[in-house]
C-alpha cells in the first residue's frame, strides 16, 4: 500500500522562484503540488508546461495572503508545507507563517529580509507545541551560505571573517519583489560587524570589484541581509561578516550606486517606490551582459596550526540556471520534512537543516558548477 502524497502549497507558485519550486516538487511522486496566489490563470500555464505525470500532481488555487480569509482558505487546502515565495518579505508581518501553523503545516520562506527572519523567533513557542517546523531563508541566504560555511568550518580552529557576494547575470529573469527589496535598503543605514564591533553602513555602497575565472570581473556593493545577524550567532568568533551584491552591467550597478547618494543625503525617502519603471528599464537592457551567475563566500581564519587560512568558494551558474539555486533550499527542506527527516518543532532561521552536498545534488542536472580555492591576501 502506498502513502498519500505529501500536500505542498506553494504560495507565488508561478512566480520567479516560486515557479522552479513548483515545478520540481511536481515531479517528485511523493508531492501534490497546489500552485496558489492571487492569478489562477498564471498558475494554469505554469502547470500547461510540466509534463502529463507532474500535471496530474499539480493543482492551481486562488488566494491572496493579503486578505482577512487567507488564514481559512489556507486551512482549507489541510497543507502539510506551505512554502511562501511571494515576497518582498521586508516590513511584512508574520501572519502566513502564523496561518501555517494554525493549518497544521510546516513553513518554509525565501525571505531575504533581515528582520523578518529575525522576527521568525517569536513563532518558536508555537511552533514547538504544534510539532512543526517554520524555516525563514531557505534561499540563497542564509540557507546556502550557512550551508557552505558549516562544510568549509572544519578547516579552520577560528573562522574570524566572512564576505559573501552575489551577482546574477544580466540574461536572467527577474521579479518585481526582489526589485522592490533591495531598493528598500539602497541608500538606507545599517549596522554590520566590522572588526569586532557593529559598524553604520549604507545600502549599495562600499564598492568591491572581484574577478572570477572564466567569468570575468563583477562589482559588488553592500547589501541588508539576514546573514548579517545570522552567521555572527553561529560562528561568536567573527570579528567580519559583511555581504555584497552586484548588477552585471555597469550602467545599472553604478547607477543604483549613484541613487543611493541621493537617498543617504536625505533628498529622497526610498527608491522602493520606483521599482516598477526601474524593472522596465532593466528589462530594456536584458539582452545585453551574459547569462552566468556568480556567486562567492570567502572566509578566513586560522587553521589548527594557528597559521593565516583563507578560502573562497564559488558556485557559477549558466545558461539562465541562476535563479534555481535560491529555490533549491526550499526544494531539498520540502523533501526532508517529507520524509520526517527533521525532527521536532521549532521556529528558526534556514542554518544546519540540510547540508552542502544534499544542496548540491539537487543541483546536478542544471549547468552550475563549483569550486574551492585558497586566498592569498590574507
Amino acid at each position: 500500500m502506498t502513502s498519500s502524497p505529501t500536500r505542498v502549497v506553494v504560495l507565488g507558485g508561478y512566480g520567479l522562484f516560486g515557479q522552479r519550486i513548483s515545478a520540481r516538487l511536481a515531479k517528485d511522486p511523493s508531492f501534490h503540488v497546489s500552485v496558489a496566489g492571487r492569478h489562477p490563470d498564471k498558475a494554469n500555464d505554469l502547470i500547461r508546461t510540466l509534463d502529463e505525470d507532474a500535471r496530474s500532481r499539480c493543482a492551481s488555487v486562488a488566494i491572496d495572503t493579503h486578505a482577512s480569509d487567507f488564514p481559512a482558505r489556507l486551512a482549507a487546502l489541510s497543507p502539510h508545507i506551505v512554502i511562501d515565495t511571494a515576497g518582498p518579505f521586508q516590513a511584512r508581518d508574520l501572519r502566513v507563517p502564523h496561518a501555517a501553523l494554525q493549518a497544521g503545516a510546516h513553513c518554509i520562506d525565501l525571505a531575504d529580509g533581515r528582520d523578518y527572519v529575525a522576527r521568525i523567533q517569536t513563532l518558536d513557542d508555537l511552533a514547538k507545541a504544534k510539532g512543526l517546523r517554520v524555516i525563514s531563508g531557505a534561499s540563497s541566504v542564509p540557507g546556502l551560505s550557512a550551508a557552505v560555511i558549516a562544510a568549509l568550518a572544519p578547516s579552520f580552529e577560528r573562522l574570524d571573517s566572512v564576505n559573501v557576494g552575489i551577482s546574477p547575470g544580466n540574461h536572467t529573469p527577474r521579479g518585481l519583489a526582489t526589485t522592490e527589496a533591495i531598493l528598500s535598503y539602497v541608500g538606507k543605514p545599517f549596522s554590520i560587524l566590522e572588526a569586532g564591533t557593529s559598524t553604520t553602513v549604507h545600502g549599495w555602497q562600499s564598492l568591491r570589484k572581484v574577478d572570477f575565472e572564466g567569468v570575468g570581473r563583477r562589482w559588488f556593493a553592500r547589501c541588508e541581509v539576514p546573514d548579517l545577524d545570522v552567521l555572527p550567532a553561529l560562528y561568536p568568533s567573527l570579528k567580519n561578516c559583511d555581504f555584497r551584491a552586484g548588477l552585471e552591467l555597469h550602467r545599472m550597478h553604478f547607477g543604483l550606486w549613484l541613487a543611493s547618494w541621493v537617498v543617504r543625503a536625505g533628498l529622497m525617502p526610498s527608491l522602493a517606490t520606483f521599482a516598477k519603471p526601474l524593472l522596465r528599464i532593466s528589462e530594456l537592457w536584458q539582452t545585453s551582459g551574459s547569462d552566468t551567475g556568480v556567486m562567492h563566500i570567502d572566509l578566513k581564519g586560522t587553521d589548527a596550526q594557528g597559521n593565516a587560512n583563507g578560502m573562497r568558494w564559488e558556485i557559477i551558474a549558466r545558461q539562465g540556471d541562476g535563479p534555481e539555486i535560491p529555490a533549491t533550499p526550499a526544494v531539498v527542506l520540502a523533501q526532508k520534512l517529507a520524509r520526517g527527516d527533521i525532527k521536532g518543532g521549532g521556529a528558526s532561521a534556514c542554518a544546519n537543516l540540510f547540508d552542502l552536498a544534499s544542496l548540491l545534488s539537487s543541483l546536478a542536472p542544471f549547468k552550475i558548477e563549483t569550486r574551492t580555492t585558497q586566498l592569498t591576501d590574507l
